[in-house]
Formats: C-alpha cells, sequence, structure tokens
C-alpha cells in the first residue's frame, strides 16, 4: 500500500508565492520519476513539471522561470515552488509517481489533490 499526500494549497494573491509539497508514504522500495499535474475549473488535468530520481526536471512553458520542482529522496517528497503567481495558475494540483513497493509491484500513484487559487 503506498499513498501520496499533497500540502500546502490555499488562496494567494497573484504575483505571491505557496509552496507545495507531496509525501509519500507505505511499503516504499524506490520512488521514480515524480510529477505535478494541475487541472482547472472545466479543463483537461495537466503535466505541470517532472523530476526523475536523479533530478532532471522538467516544465510546461506556461510555468517555466516561474516554478521550481525538487525533491528529497531520503523523505520521499517532493516540492513545488510557486512564484509569481497568477490567476490562471488556480487549479487542483496534483502528485503522482511511479512507485516501486517493497514486494516489488510498480504503481502509478496518484494524491487526492490539493487547490491553489490566485485572486485578489
Amino acid at each position: 500500500q503506498v499513498q501520496l499526500v499533497e500540502f500546502g494549497g490555499g488562496l494567494v494573491q497573484p504575483g505571491g508565492s505557496l509552496r507545495l509539497s507531496c509525501a509519500a508514504s507505505g511499503s516504499i522500495l524506490s520512488i521514480h520519476t515524480m510529477n505535478w499535474y494541475r487541472q482547472a475549473p472545466g479543463k483537461q488535468r495537466e503535466l505541470v513539471t517532472n523530476i526523475t530520481r536523479s533530478g532532471s526536471t522538467n516544465y510546461a512553458d506556461s510555468v517555466k522561470g516561474r516554478f521550481i520542482i525538487s525533491r528529497d529522496n531520503t523523505k520521499n517528497t517532493m516540492y513545488l515552488q510557486m512564484n509569481s503567481l497568477k490567476p490562471e495558475d488556480t487549479a487542483v494540483y496534483y502528485c503522482n509517481a511511479m512507485v516501486v513497493t517493497i514486494s516489488q509491484r510498480a504503481l502509478d500513484a496518484w494524491g487526492p489533490g490539493t487547490l491553489v487559487t490566485v485572486s485578489s
């Protein structure tokens, strides 16, 4: 059993910053690529950014230069530092990861999501 939980969502004014965390727990042997997705009201879920176990990163064009993804493999935790937030960043943010369990199963795990609202 593996669980992912996001923390840190909330209401922030345009131009502000917010830091999200994603903590993985359970029977984890290793975690490979970790992803942040988001889904805005009435829109499809989109990939925002991801990070490999070794630290290589990718960003959607819409967040390049504003968002920073990082992870701590010792804590099975991923972070998303969001700066210069815009109203169009308003969405539910989801953590996703490919997890290998102690029993050698590969799981595509998702968190329940955390709401980020950017509004004055």
